[in-house]
């Protein structure tokens, strides 16, 4: 029986965090023994946004290989890929953009969202606006039939998987159908109460935080807004520490306890989020550990994404050639 094959990956814009941690790295870690997972850096991507400062995408390409390492991803089990060195995906997404219309694209729903919060305004990027088709490319080019996203990511996968079935009427049945896996916390709340942790909108703790940082963003958390005193009987659902405290806090016992004198008014928010300190620091400890020895140690790291990235061209390779076979543009003079 073949693997199932799963392609994901992150945009290098910034270090990762316990967002990404929840949302698709815990998944990638419990599925590299039994699935063949490629992982893509995808800096192209990246650059639909930050065209007019790639610095900040090209210095943050090892960032993200060493969260990748240090949450526990095993080069020798997963394939770790930069994907502006991978051409084949760029040559897929042109033939692509013929397959999906202006006004699909514009209707996208998770599109539509991010172009409101980039605030392009009438001067947005056609690289931004078609990044749902590069996506596309980025999956097919390594015929994944599994993609683990979040929610707001649905509607990507949803577009890749019209552009497979177009592709496969017109030209023949090469590309293959992927389906989205959806992570049991799909969206992890910001410390800020925003429904989303994102590095954009600065509510994020990073998975490569020191302990005194990891203290200072949750002493500042957001927590029930109606609860003025201590003793004021508060709310636990929808609050993000207890959100916190039960994904990160192994001792189910402490945190049923916490959230009955919570709500009961019998425990103030400072004992609740120096819990949750503990907790997280506790989580983070090994994540930090191995992301010392691999930081101390450049060239191996360069070496994972080298020879991953060596990797992901032969197969996106493999896949290009029988796209422009089965398109009748494989000429052989």
């Amino acid at each position: 029986m073949l693997k199932t094959r799963v392609l994901t990956g992150d945009r290098p814009t910034g270090p990762l965090h316990l967002g990404h941690y929840v949302g698709s790295l815990e998944e990638r870690i419990a599925l590299q023994k039994e699935a063949e997972i490629f992982i893509l850096i995808a800096d192209v991507q990246a650059l639909t946004d930050n065209f007019k400062n790639p610095e900040k995408v090209s210095d943050n390409v090892r960032v993200v290989a060493l969260d990748y390492l240090a949450v526990g991803l095993d080069p020798r089990l997963v394939t770790i890929m930069v994907q502006s060195q991978i051409s084949e995906i760029a040559e897929l997404t042109v033939f692509y953009l013929n397959l999906v219309n202006l006004g699909r694209l514009e209707q996208n729903p998770t599109v539509k969202k991010e172009l409101a919060q980039k605030e392009f305004g009438k001067e947005i990027p056609v690289g931004f606006l078609a990044y749902p088709i590069s996506q596309a490319a980025d999956i097919t080019a390594f015929k994944a039939n599994l993609v683990p996203v979040g929610e707001d990511q649905l509607p990507m996968i949803e577009q890749t998987r019209e552009i497979v079935r177009r592709f496969n009427r017109l030209y023949g049945n090469i590309l293959v159908l992927p389906k989205a896996s959806i992570s049991k916390v799909p969206r992890l709340i910001g410390i800020d109460g925003n429904e989303k942790m994102s590095k954009s909108l600065d509510n994020a703790i990073y998975l490569s935080d020191s302990p005194s940082g990891v203290e200072n963003k949750v002493m500042k958390m957001y927590t029930d807004p109606k609860r003025i005193h201590p003793t004021d009987p508060g709310h636990t659902e929808g609050n993000p520490i207890f959100t916190y405290h039960e994904i990160f806090n192994p001792n189910a016992e402490e945190v049923a306890d916490l959230k009955k004198r919570y709500r009961g008014g019998k425990v103030g928010d400072v004992e609740v989020k120096h819990l949750l300190v503990e907790a997280i620091n506790n989580f983070l400890e090994p994540i930090r550990r191995r992301r010392v020895e691999f930081n101390e140690n450049p060239k191996l790291v360069d070496k994972i994404l080298k020879e991953g990235t060596e990797k992901g061209k032969q197969v996106a390779s493999e896949t290009l050639f029988e796209v422009k076979k089965a398109m009748k543009i494989n000429y052989s003079f």
